[in-house]
C-alpha cells in the first residue's frame, strides 16, 4: 500500500521539513531556480515494511504516519545499514516525538520587554508568510505565467516547511508575552489562532471554507 497524500502531508508538516534525527536537523528542501524545487527528504519505515527488512517484526510495518520518521538521506542510510539493535523502533519513535516536540513549541521560550519588541518579531514571521504566499501562491505571477512549472510543488512544499511553523510561533510566541497585548490586539490574535488552525487543517486535508487570514491581526502587529 503506498503511503496516502493526508499521511505525507501530515509528516512533513509536523516534521517542518527538517531531519529528526538529534543533531542533525537538515532542512531536506531545495530550490533549484525560482520555479523549480525537489525535496531531498526520506521517508523511512520505523518497522519496515518487509519482515527482513531494517528493524522488521512478526508483521510488516504500515505505511501509515504512525509507522514514519522524516529522515535526509544520511541518516536513513546509516540507520538502515548499522547493525541489528544500535537504531532500536523505540528509540527511532523518541526521536520523531521528540523533534515533533521541538517544532510545535516554536517561539514559546521568546520572552520579550515590550510591546514594541514583540511587534517586530512578529512583524518578521509575517512579512516571510506573506512574501511566500505573494511569489509561490495560487495568485503569484509564476502560478499564472508559467502554469507548467512546478511552481505549485513548491507552494505546498512551503506551506508545510515555512508558513505553518511560522504560524505556530506567532502563537506560541505571543501566548508567551500576552501580558504586554492591548485590548485590540488581543482581539486581533483571537482571531489570527482561529485562522491559523483551520488553515493547518486545511492544508492536512482539503477544506471547502476556513477563516481567511484577519486583516485586523496584520494592523495590530506589523
Amino acid at each position: 500500500m503506498a503511503i496516502s497524500e493526508a499521511d505525507i502531508k501530515t509528516l512533513w508538516g509536523r516534521a517542518a521539513g527538517f531531519c529528526s534525527r538529534p543533531g542533525c536537523g537538515a532542512d531536506l528542501t531545495r530550490i533549484a531556480n525560482p520555479d523549480q524545487a525537489y525535496n531531498v527528504g526520506e521517508m523511512a519505515h520505523v518497522i519496515a515494511h518487509s519482515k527482513a527488512g531494517p528493524r522488521g517484526g512478526k508483521e510488516p510495518g504500515s505505511d501509515t504516519y504512525a509507522n514514519l520518521i522524516l529522515l535526509c538521506p544520511t541518516c536513513h542510510r546509516d540507520i538502515d545499514k548499522a547493525p541489528e539493535g544500535t537504531f532500536p523502533v523505540e528509540l527511532l519513535h523518541s526521536w520523531k516525538d521528540q523533534h515533533e516536540a521541538k517544532i510545535r513549541a516554536y517561539g514559546s521560550e521568546d520572552v520579550y520587554s515590550t510591546n514594541d519588541e514583540l511587534k517586530t518579531a512578529i512583524g518578521l514571521l509575517l512579512a516571510e508568510n506573506h512574501a511566500t504566499w505573494e511569489t509561490l501562491g495560487p495568485n503569484s505571477d509564476i502560478a499564472k505565467n508559467n502554469p507548467m512549472s512546478n511552481a505549485h510543488t513548491l507552494w505546498q512544499l512551503r506551506r508545510l516547511d515555512k508558513i505553518l511553523p511560522n504560524n505556530r510561533k506567532i502563537i506560541n510566541s505571543i501566548r508567551a508575552n500576552i501580558k504586554l497585548l492591548n485590548p485590540p490586539q488581543r482581539s486581533a490574535f483571537a482571531r489570527f489562532v482561529n485562522h491559523a488552525e483551520s488553515y493547518e487543517d486545511h492544508v492536512y486535508d482539503r477544506r471547502d471554507e476556513y477563516p481567511l487570514f484577519p486583516a485586523m491581526f496584520e494592523k495590530e502587529f506589523s
